[in-house]
């Protein structure tokens, strides 16, 4: 693990807010290897000796678990290489390590589930959990025909349109509908890449917007787009 900042680390770990943990390093009360650390100060848990008022951290690192409410033009991946804007952009100040899981495409928006637990992450992802997955679609051109396709079985491509697989949304409900566009919730259980909008092209719509509203049990409800907030304990067991 690379070195961090002090301040970073001692939040990361529950020591302190990074505010607090910058006031005990001005005061003296934190060392690194036995000498007094200054603000500005790095280390690396892994390697380090890093003491508060001459007693060790903790070495297990605290464990995190976020839901954010991810907007439109955003990458779902911790680093690109081509410069463009990612989600880890929008929880920089959680004070610890984390990552998505799952994804997003960068037109998308909503729920976006972020954690350091990599047990939780791998239990959530796994096709053998069955989590369904709701969606708010916008979708334009012939509506009606399309939500009677789209609760039946549908093909899409994958593998680079190299192959072809049958998906079956498990639930499709209407929210609102005129002539030539529509609101509407779709759940699924598998959770392909980009299988929603792909179920739409298949059954002759375009979508305007998509947006995740809830994993299983867990709503987005109305957190700001680009905003986040812990889930709470009962939550993380749900979805554990």
């Amino acid at each position: 693990m690379p070195a961090e900042r002090l301040q970073k680390i001692l939040s990361a770990y529950g020591i302190a807010s990074r505010r607090a943990a910058e006031a005990m390093i001005k005061d003296g009360r934190v060392s690194v290897n036995c000498e007094v650390a200054s603000l500005g100060s790095t280390a690396d848990p892994e390697v380090d000796s890093i003491k508060v008022d001459g007693n060790e951290i903790a070495v297990k690192m605290q464990k995190v678990y976020l839901l954010l409410n991810k907007p439109r033009g955003f990458l779902t991946t911790v680093s690109d290489d081509r410069g463009r804007k990612t989600v880890m952009e929008l929880v920089y100040d959680v004070g610890v390590r984390i990552y998505p899981v799952g994804r997003l495409d960068i037109n998308s928006e909503g729920l976006l589930i972020f954690t350091n637990d990599g047990d939780f992450a791998n239990k959530l992802m796994h096709p053998s959990n069955e989590k369904v997955k709701t969606y708010e679609v916008h979708i334009t051109g012939n509506v009606t025909e399309a939500v009677e396709l789209l609760k039946k079985p549908v093909s899409i491509s994958e593998n680079d349109n190299t192959q072809t697989v049958v998906v079956k949304a498990a639930g499709v409900e209407v929210i609102s509908q005129g002539s030539k566009e529509a609101v509407i919730r779709i759940s699924i259980i598998e959770g392909r890449n980009r299988q929603i909008r792909k179920m739409c092209t298949a059954c002759g719509v375009k979508v305007l917007s998509l947006k995740r509203i809830s994993i299983d049990s867990i709503e987005l409800g109305n957190i700001e787009s680009g905003k986040w907030r812990y889930l709470t304990e009962k939550e993380v067991k749900l979805l554990g």
